[in-house]
């Protein structure tokens, strides 16, 4: 009985909740989703303008990353840093060692980490020629790329990771969005 007035006052509730508006907030612009829309897909879909090479961008990582992930690249496990270099044809092993270099599908999704999560302590920080420098320092490291090499939004996406092969994409189709993707 107690569970059936319980199931009845929940329902009310939604049924009252979801008609009511609580008049708190505005709805954002347009300019201001905008302004927040970080979105990059693994085709390169959403990758803003900006260039940079791993010789610009080897200074940019000793300076904002090298004291979390290495002057190496090597990580850092006792402080729970992953390697971003190594790794190569560990995946299909028992141990597999996931980096930037070994277990990344798409180059645009390395762009868009760094842009959304770095550095750790400091996010959303670095300007977008920044970014495309250090990812391109982080894949050269890892031998993806050559050292003066060029990535932007039209290079970036054209990069083939060595593990892209080792994802199966998801098949399912919905609503305004690419198979695969």
């Amino acid at each position: 009985m107690l569970k059936r007035v319980l199931m009845a006052a929940a329902a009310t509730c939604v049924v009252w909740a979801a008609d009511r508006k609580f008049q708190v907030g505005r709805t954002a612009s347009p300019a201001e989703v905008s302004a927040r829309d970080y979105s990059v897909g693994a085709d390169g879909t959403g990758l803003p303008a900006g260039s940079g090479t791993a010789q610009t961008g080897k200074p940019l990582y000793t300076a904002r990353c090298a004291e979390c992930h290495g002057e190496q690249l090597q990580g850092d496990d006792k402080r729970g840093y992953p390697a971003l270099a190594g790794g190569k044809g560990s995946i299909a092993t028992p141990k597999p060692v996931k980096t930037v270099g070994s277990f990344w599908p798409y180059a645009p999704g390395v762009f868009d980490y760094i842009r959304r999560a770095m550095p750790y302590d400091n996010p959303h920080t670095l300007k977008n020629a920044e970014v495309y420098a250090i990812t391109a320092y982080v894949l050269a490291v890892n031998g993806i790329i050559g050292e003066a090499e060029p990535m932007n939004e039209k290079t970036l996406p054209r990069v083939k990771m060595p593990n892209r092969d080792g994802f199966t994409g998801d098949t399912r189709q919905q609503k305004g969005r690419k198979p695969g993707l």
